[in-house]
């Protein structure tokens, strides 16, 4: 248990936050219904979360109300949505009160979360009860009683879970949906990564049901178009007459500062010229984005997705056979084809199963460039295709998302990958100086015998690897591999290992003659 949060532990909550909401991003969506069904409150709390992140990471203050400072300003500079700009808000609350806070402890985060809420409400020229508000203002309650951080934090996230699930209570359009606020969900998600920062890991936040009819949330604003923009050069008094004119023009209206001279605009109209002409009359209008709402739910044809990297046309077949999009690619060409293929998944969340040490190391490279808007990309790695396969037999795409992220890891790492190649070159490995033309069988890499038949080699090495025990053995057997090398290895096993089921696959050209996983 923490006993204070300081800048280290804030930092880390950050970037724990922004996983549970890469993670949450695509429920999150299917759950909004106000203000407007548009399907994007998850996708806008993201983004958002990624801009203050972004300021964190480019600034990388070193104290408590510098690393919360970054990450309010980097929030307001890159809200999105209502939902964007009302997080933008509960960030500067907390910032703006452990400023000049060395290491906050129970006390201090009680008075940051009643500052967060205070700021949130003055955000909204309508706030309305049953939504993020409501969670919000609850967390900052049920804070109250406690002096240190453990329980001040726990008190907090438990009053607004409990908040969240009573939000269908207070909005019809969320209780004929028979969904939860996703703006709150959005809320509860965040201050979950902070109690698992504080406590040790410890999760409260249950997973939220969505609708079973996922087309019964149709978009029913009055209202086109939303409209935001970053506002300078202006003051208080021209700040609250542009939100007066913006509450004449549409709904959802926030007009909202960082306390330094720089404020975000937000509104839902069908004017959008004299949204933005409003602006320019009040101020510096900056970095403008307009949504057309009807276009919100044609952004994505489905969910999500499994992208596998593999090197041959027949690896290919297998993994789309199992129900995986495919990248059948080398490592040099990844990084030119990765942002396309993605695209061509036509989903929302794709993870991707790069199947190679070094295509691992490109995808994730890759992952981070894809632009703000696109599909969220989560690598798990795997090493080897056996390991792919391994994390692709569990993934359940009606599992919650970071559940079937965390199984298939841990799929694919439960996985021993052996391989056999040719030596095409003298050099002294674990096991002894081989020569051109010698057989190398590895294990996770290392290189654990020579040989000079391929078959016998392979057999030694699927009994290496099933010595510390296995059910399953998986061969990909390369194209230009012996015949017989399978039939030969299946009678081994049936022989030696009769326990232990074994599956062969042709894979075409690979980078090794036989690759084994055992499970």
């Amino acid at each position: 248990m923490l006993r204070t949060l300081d800048a280290a532990a804030a930092r880390r909550w950050a970037d724990l936050a922004l996983a549970a909401l890469v993670a949450e991003r695509a429920a999150i969506d299917r759950i909004n219904v106000y203000p407007v069904a548009d399907g994007d409150t998850g996708t806008n709390l993201l983004q958002t979360m990624r801009a203050a992140v972004a300021e964190l990471d480019a600034t990388a203050p070193d104290t408590l109300g510098g690393v919360l400072g970054a990450l309010a300003k980097g929030a307001l500079g890159g809200a999105c949505g209502n939902s964007g700009v009302l997080f933008s808000q509960a960030l500067r609350g907390v910032a703006e009160q452990l400023r000049d806070v060395t290491a906050a402890d129970g006390r201090d985060l009680r008075a940051a979360l009643a500052r967060a809420d205070e700021l949130a409400r003055e955000a909204l020229a309508d706030p309305v009860e049953g939504t993020v508000l409501s969670v919000l203002r609850a967390a900052a309650r049920g804070a109250a009683g406690a002096d240190r951080l453990d329980a001040v934090v726990h008190g907090a996230t438990r009053a607004a879970v409990d908040a969240l699930a009573a939000t269908p209570a207070q909005l019809a359009a969320l209780s004929d949906a028979g969904v939860v606020d996703a703006g709150g969900r959005g809320f509860v998600v965040v201050l979950d990564a902070l109690h698992a920062v504080v406590r040790d890991g410890e999760r409260l936040a249950p997973e939220v049901p969505l609708p079973g009819d996922s087309g019964a949330l149709e978009h029913e604003s009055q209202y086109e178009y939303e409209v935001m923009y970053l506002l300078g050069d202006t003051d208080q008094e021209r700040a609250a007459a542009l939100r007066a004119a913006l509450c004449g023009l549409g709904d959802c209206v926030s007009v909202v500062g960082d306390g330094a001279g720089a404020w975000a605009v937000h509104v839902h109209c069908d004017d959008i010229g004299a949204a933005i002409e409003s602006g320019i009359d009040s101020g510096r209008v900056r970095n403008i984005k307009v949504t057309r709402f009807a276009d919100q739910r044609a952004a994505f044809a489905r969910d999500a997705a499994v992208l596998a990297c593999v090197p041959s046309a027949e690896l290919g077949e297998l993994f789309a056979a199992e129900g995986a999009d495919v990248l059948v690619v080398g490592p040099e060409q990844v990084a030119e084809r990765f942002a396309e293929a993605v695209g061509a998944t036509g989903a929302a969340h794709v993870v991707v199963l790069p199947n190679d040490p070094e295509t691992a190391a490109l995808v994730e490279r890759a992952a981070a460039e894809v632009i703000d808007g696109g599909p969220d990309v989560v690598v798990v790695p795997t090493a080897s295709p056996v390991q792919g396969l391994a994390a692709l037999a569990v993934h359940d795409a009606t599992r919650r998302r970071a559940d079937d992220q965390v199984a298939m890891a841990e799929a694919a790492a439960a996985t021993r990958r052996g391989e056999l190649r040719i030596a095409d070159a003298e050099a002294l490995t674990w096991v002894g100086r081989c020569r051109p033309g010698d057989v190398l069988g590895l294990i996770d890499g290392e290189v654990v015998l020579i040989g000079d038949d391929v078959p016998t080699a392979a057999q030694d090495l699927a009994a290496r690897m099933l010595s510390t025990g296995g059910e399953l053995v998986t061969a990909l057997i390369h194209a230009e591999a012996p015949a017989g090398l399978a039939e030969g290895l299946a009678d081994h096993l049936r022989r030696s290992h009769p326990e232990v089921e074994f599956a062969e696959y042709p894979a075409g050209e690979l980078g090794a003659l036989l690759l084994l996983g055992v499970e």
